[in-house]
């Protein structure tokens, strides 16, 4: 049997493809909170209530209206996105401006109601949502089984990042959310309606968060509480990559991903831990993050 490091290859493997599918998840997480703390300025601890939100939004339309995942993964985040573009407006628009802890306390106490709120209804249990029939069962790559599912996991959450990443940083359309972060009186004398550009943006950023729901309710089950298992852990892969910072959330939430499934592998005991001790280390070297700015 092939041997790395004292492991057999299969574990070893088998772990780093964990590893790159949790990445993913932190990576596309991330990126919604870099949008909306680096376009806003808010820290929305919402975020991962809206994750949540995503999953049962796939798992009530398959269960309630018939609606099947490749619709759901389209739709979800349209609802849910608008659901926060309606949270933006009614609540969170008031704090702009304000200092950080505002904004971080009211979105946590939303995501406390929305959780309690499915928690009363569904319980804690969690619920199934099976993949899609053509994305079912996988393929024997000789050194290990690959599952179709988990791949597309992987190619359907960096697609959706890099595009993001360019939009942001290579269209005007990232030059206007730029500039209506900075100079947003200059960018509204051109005529740009900047309060409508932000509401926009933060639907966006939510919207992120619903994808990876519904891209993640066929791998792990459908509970109230799995948003608020993930959500620290994302917090902590977007102050490694730099507060604000879109590529450097991506490259952390995959770097990351990966670190942790190869410390399952080598040191069981602290892979749990491991992304804080990083955080801790880059705070303590680095304190804007590894792809921030000094300010």
């Amino acid at each position: 049997m092939t041997m790395v490091f004292g492991i057999p290859i299969q574990a070893f493997l088998g772990q780093l493809l964990l590893g790159l599918i949790n990445g993913a998840f932190y990576a596309i997480l991330s990126l919604g909170l870099a949008i909306i703390f680096g376009l806003l300025n808010i820290i929305n601890f919402t975020h991962g209530a809206q994750y949540m939100l995503g999953a049962f939004a796939a798992w009530m339309g398959l269960n309630y209206l018939g609606v099947n995942y490749w619709v759901a993964l389209f739709l979800a985040p349209l609802v849910v996105g608008a659901f926060g573009i309606l949270l933006e407006r009614a609540f969170i628009r008031r704090l702009y401006g304000l200092d950080h802890l505002y904004g971080l306390l009211l979105t946590f106490g939303l995501a406390l109601m929305l959780e309690g709120a499915f928690r009363q209804m569904y319980g804690i249990s969690g619920l199934s949502y099976p993949a899609p029939k053509i994305l079912q069962g996988g393929t024997n790559l000789g050194f290990m089984f690959l599952p179709y599912y988990r791949a597309w996991v992987v190619v359907a959450s960096l697609t959706v990042c890099f595009v993001t990443w360019y939009v942001i940083e290579r269209t005007k359309l990232g030059a206007y959310l730029r500039a209506a972060t900075e100079k947003p009186e200059l960018l509204q004398a051109f005529g740009i309606n900047v309060p409508l550009l932000i509401t926009l943006t933060y639907g966006y950023g939510v919207a992120l968060a619903a994808f990876a729901g519904v891209l993640a309710a066929p791998i792990y089950q459908v509970a109230p509480n799995i948003g608020a298992n993930l959500i620290i852990v994302v917090f902590a892969v977007v102050v490694i990559g730099g507060l604000g910072s879109i590529l450097g959330s991506i490259l952390t939430g995959l770097g990351l991903g990966l670190v942790e499934g190869l410390t399952k592998v080598f040191y069981p005991e602290a892979s749990s831990i491991v992304v804080f001790i990083i955080m801790a280390i880059v705070l303590l070297t680095r304190p804007a993050g590894l792809f921030g700015r000094e300010q």
